[in-house]
Parts: structure tokens; sequence; C-alpha cells
């Protein structure tokens, strides 16, 4: 029976899909601390009390990555290159989602506004990790090998989540709500899009490696869209709610090392 355990399952026994998944997953973390390290030292003065949050934000990130390259060397593997039609950070890019890598990458301080569309894209993309991460640990939290990276992985999500909504609605409080739901609302479908296309893309690599049969495939892609169709339709409306977290000040202190593995 076709299944998402089933699906993860396969990836992880074979070492090629692993190390695929792995290389991907890393990647996209590494790219998002660095993001969110140029993005802490860039922060306006008037925002600068967030740059602790910031910084423990891309911390967190680069630890996940490293955490994916671990599990690769427990195995004795080696990354990858990641596959441009895999790189789901670069393709939002590329839309015009989030701040770019040239803005970044001069140093002059960015704007308020800035900061608001750093933390409406990060609402959104926080969301599709944090959900992405609860399956996993449901179907692999007591895996010996990849168990316990996926736990930590998975509440630092949800920290990373909490964040952006308690941060967002400070700042709608402020008087930038109307600017906030536009920001979100243009994230979101958006990501939905980028989703679709990376993960077709993902599964075509994988079917690649597995060999699945062409229904099998076909089974897959047409899952996928089906996905983006309710989210198109409907499901984007859960990714640009706002709502106070139990979790209050979730980033407040420093990123947590790496636990072996």
């Amino acid at each position: 029976m076709l299944s998402a355990r089933s699906l993860f399952q396969e990836i992880l026994d074979d070492d090629r899909s692993f190390r695929l998944f792995c290389s991907i997953a890393a990647s996209g973390e590494a790219q998002g601390g660095w993001e969110n390290g140029r993005i802490a030292a860039l922060v306006p003065e008037s925002m600068r009390h967030l740059a602790p949050k910031i910084t423990r934000h891309g911390a967190d990130e680069d630890k996940h990555g490293r955490i994916f390259t671990a599990l690769l060397k427990k195995r004795g593997l080696e990354p990858v290159p990641v596959p441009w039609e895999t790189d789901y950070t670069m393709l939002l890019e590329r839309r015009g989602i989030g701040l770019t890598h040239t803005k970044l990458r001069r140093d002059e301080p960015l704007g308020e506004e800035d900061i608001l569309v750093y933390l409406a894209h990060s609402r959104i993309t926080e969301q599709r990790a944090a959900d992405q991460m609860v399956m996993l640990v449901r179907y692999f939290g007591e895996n010996p090998e990849v168990g316990n990276a996926v736990k930590i992985i998975s509440q630092d999500e949800d920290n990373h989540l909490a964040y952006c909504h308690e941060e967002l609605l400070r700042l709608a409080r402020e008087g930038h709500g109307p600017l906030i739901q536009r920001t979100l609302r243009l994230c979101a479908l958006a990501e939905i899009q980028i989703y679709r296309q990376v993960s077709l893309a993902v599964m075509e690599r994988m079917g690649r490696l597995l060999g699945w049969p062409a229904p099998k495939a076909a089974a897959l892609a047409a899952g996928i869209h089906g996905v983006y169709g309710y989210e198109r339709l409907a499901g984007w409306r859960r990714m640009v709610s706002l709502t106070m977290p139990e979790r209050r000040d979730a980033l407040g202190g420093p990123a947590t090392p790496v636990p072996a593995l």
C-alpha cells in the first residue's frame, strides 16, 4: 500500500535516495542559516531587539544542516550536489518571495518593511517545515537511526513558527496589519506553487534512483497535484492566519548544540 510512511521508509532504506534527501535538506538549512545571519547583522536600529532572535533562528538552521550531514556520515556517505529544480529556497527567491541574496550581501541596513517581509516569509516556510517534521516524528520518531534527529529539528521548527506568530502579531498591533496580511497571502500562494514544483522534482529523482514503476510514479505525482489543489483552493488560509502561541519568547535563548546522534 502506498503511504507517506512506506514512501519515506523506502527512501531511508536506500543509500542513494537517503543521500539525496539529506543533501537537499542540509543545503536548504545551511542556506537558511546564512540568510538569518545576514538579516541579524543588517537589522535596522529601530528593531535591534529582534537581532538576538534572528541570530538564534539562523544558528538553529545551521545546526539542522549539520544534523543532516552527520546522518550522512553515520552511513559513510558524502553529500551530493543539490539539483537546481529541488532548491526550494532559491526557487522562492526567484519568485520574489523573501529578501534577495543580492540585498543581503550588501552592507546596508535593512528597512522595517524588509523585516516584516522576512517574518511573513518565515511564517509561511516554517509552517511547511513544522508540518513536515511532525509527520516524520510520527512515523520515525522511534527509529534508531533518525529518530533523535527528527525530534530535535521538529522542536526547533515549532519554536521558529511560534516566534514568527508572536512577532507578526506584535507588528500588527503597531499598525502594520494590512501590509502583513497582503505579504502573507502573496508568500503563501507563491510557496504552494514552488512546493509542488520541488515535490515533483524530488519524487522524479527518487523514482529514478529507486526504480519506481510508471504507475507508482504517476500515483505520487497525482497525490502532489491533489495537495496543491487543496492548498490553492483553501489550505493556504491556514498558512496566513496568526494566533498568539502558547510558547512565548520561543527564541529567547541561545541555540542548543548538536547532540550525539
